[in-house]
């Protein structure tokens, strides 16, 4: 596994990062078997022998923050973790705050990130008086989150975010389709490593929306918000990861199934050592065609 620095924020983080949601015990299909805490402890034993040294998790992930918090025990000294807010208000925030917390084992955030912006609206409550920023501000001061953060889904609001407060870090999907078709992240990127800010990478190994509810419950992935690129064809896998890796993001952090997260860690060296060619270029030319009108945003 190799190590990049994560912006300003004094940690070296790996190429691939933990995503939360891996450990979840649900699944949206009543015939998939449920995922209990033997699982999650063979996904996190995984993830640090291969040397994952970066986990990210959130309270809206199912029971991820109580089977994760169980699972690295063992190991909260010698990684980062980072959790979330979906909260706007600093009151219910709070509760949130304390809650993850708790279930965590911990007495404290490496990162703590405002979860989701999606639009301009959730920027403004976020900043009004009474918001989530002021817990956020107080989080970092008084040393409960070495730093703050955000996670986005929308450029322009993102884009506002940093306008409006100096967060150390951002986690946005800096898709191989959604940039090449329509250049989404290259605006915040720039502004980002601008200010020397982490960035993090999702949905790098997605290939495109469902076609359907039916389509996500019928699929041995339905923790998976967008439908992940099957991990059978590796040179679409690793093609998809280098595009992102090339942007020049810190690390990667696949989607919430063990299958992905897995073929990630295992391609990762490589994706590294051979970065970004002409061939993978050609290969993600010939998807894109495939996948035109499927847009996840």
């Amino acid at each position: 596994m190799k190590y990049k620095p994560l912006g300003r924020t004094g940690f070296s983080v790996s190429t691939i990062s933990y995503g939360g949601i891996v450990s979840a015990g649900f699944y949206d299909r009543t015939n998939y078997p449920a995922l209990g805490q033997d699982a999650s402890d063979r996904f996190v034993a995984f993830a640090i022998e291969h040397g994952v040294n970066y986990f990210d998790v959130a309270p809206s992930y199912g029971n991820a923050e109580e089977q994760l918090g169980n699972s690295l025990r063992p190991y909260r000294r010698d990684i980062h973790l980072a959790c979330k807010t979906g909260r706007r208000d600093r009151a219910g925030a709070e509760a949130e705050l304390k809650q993850s917390l708790e279930r965590l084992h911990t007495d404290s955030f490496d990162i703590y990130q405002l979860h989701a912006i999606s639009s301009m609206k959730d920027v403004e409550a976020a900043f009004a008086p009474g918001g989530v920023m002021e817990l956020m501000r107080e989080v970092k001061e008084k040393g409960i989150a070495a730093h703050i953060g955000f996670t986005a889904h929308n450029e322009d609001a993102a884009l506002r975010m940093i306008e409006l407060y100096d967060f150390d870090t951002v986690l946005f999907p800096f898709n191989w389709f959604m940039n090449i078709a329509h250049g989404m992240g290259s605006r915040l990127l720039e502004a980002a490593r601008a200010r020397n800010m982490g960035v993090l990478c999702m949905k790098a190994f997605i290939e495109r929306r469902w076609e359907s509810d039916a389509e996500r419950a019928a699929s041995a992935f339905p923790k998976s918000w967008c439908k992940p690129i099957d991990v059978e064809d590796e040179a679409f896998g690793m093609a998809a990861m280098r595009y992102a890796l090339s942007l020049g993001v810190d690390t990667l952090i696949p989607p919430g199934n063990f299958e992905s997260f897995r073929f990630a860690v295992e391609h990762a060296e490589a994706c590294v050592s051979a970065p970004y060619a002409p061939a993978d270029e050609a290969l993600l030319k010939e998807k894109l065609e495939t996948v035109r009108g499927k847009e996840f945003f």
